[in-house]
């Protein structure tokens, strides 16, 4: 029984091993298994919910989909993942409070996978990760994050840690994340990206302005550069319109990962395998 709470809880095998399962399930090849998968979501969670639903139900498993707000009551949470490991094999959550997850995971009775947190978001990055491996090998890869700290981005630091990742955020001093490699100059930062990477302001609109990614800066990347927003993203916000039309923007399609990867995810924390892809 595997959980995933952190990216840099689990090993450099663990994640190779969740691409090959993701893309053995991308290529029509993954393992089934038949069970039970319980799902805590927020009524707001869109492709995060509709990936992981969607995902199970193909692998074999029962979704039952729950309100993030079941978690929340006085029961103690390593009784609620006791009781639900009569009727359940794994179980996914979106709560804000990542203490939530490491109690429910604790009790040791149900494998359980981070679905976002206000902490971290580890099965979307997995995914783009996924995505972006396909075009060449991710240590041959520069990567920008441009925003300030908050969960998108110690999820990158996560994978960062955990992979080796050439990794660089480019925000206001004082707004990086813990362990951050900085660079307060968007202008120069961007000059020696292959992957920009952007999540949205939040409370720091204002200060995070001046870093609103936009085509001319992406003109000044290397050749390639790759745009990869995170959804939900606005134009003239964290990204101008004419980014988003640039031909670094991965588009719509670059997101289709998410579904291969989250089965991956759910089959590596089962102990499902049945793939012989190579990585």
């Amino acid at each position: 029984m595997r959980s995933l709470i952190r990216l840099d809880d689990w090993t450099t095998d663990d994640i190779e091993q969740v691409f090959a399962l993701a893309a053995a399930y991308r290529d029509g090849s993954g393992p089934v298994t038949e069970g039970c998968a319980v799902m805590f979501f927020p009524p707001t969670s869109l492709r995060t919910r509709v990936t992981f639903e969607r995902g199970a139900s193909l692998m074999g498993l029962q979704p039952i989909v729950l309100p993030s707000t079941t978690l929340d009551k006085d029961e103690a949470l390593s009784d609620v993942a006791g009781y639900l490991a009569n009727w359940v094999d794994i179980v996914i959550a979106r709560h804000d409070d990542l203490e939530v997850l490491e109690a429910l995971s604790a009790a040791g009775t149900v494998p359980v996978v981070n679905a976002m947190t206000g902490e971290n978001h580890p099965c979307e990055v997995l995914a783009d990760l996924f995505a972006l491996r396909s075009e060449r090998p991710l240590q041959d890869q520069r990567f920008l994050f441009v925003g300030a700290d908050g969960n998108i981005s110690r999820a990158w630091q996560e994978a960062a840690h955990v992979l080796g990742l050439d990794l660089v955020q480019c925000c206001p001093d004082g707004l990086q994340s813990p362990r951050a490699r900085w660079n307060g100059d968007l202008t120069t930062a961007i000059r020696s990206a292959d992957v920009v990477l952007t999540d949205g302001p939040g409370r720091h609109a204002q200060q995070l302005e001046p870093y609103r990614v936009t085509a001319d800066l992406l003109d000044t990347a290397p050749v390639g550069v790759r745009l990869a927003p995170c959804p939900p993203f606005f134009r003239g916000r964290e990204v101008s319109a004419d980014a988003v039309a640039h031909p670094a923007f991965v588009g719509h399609h670059f997101k289709e990962a998410l579904l291969p990867v989250q089965q991956a995810v759910l089959a590596h924390c089962l102990g499902i395998s049945g793939t012989t892809s190579a990585l």
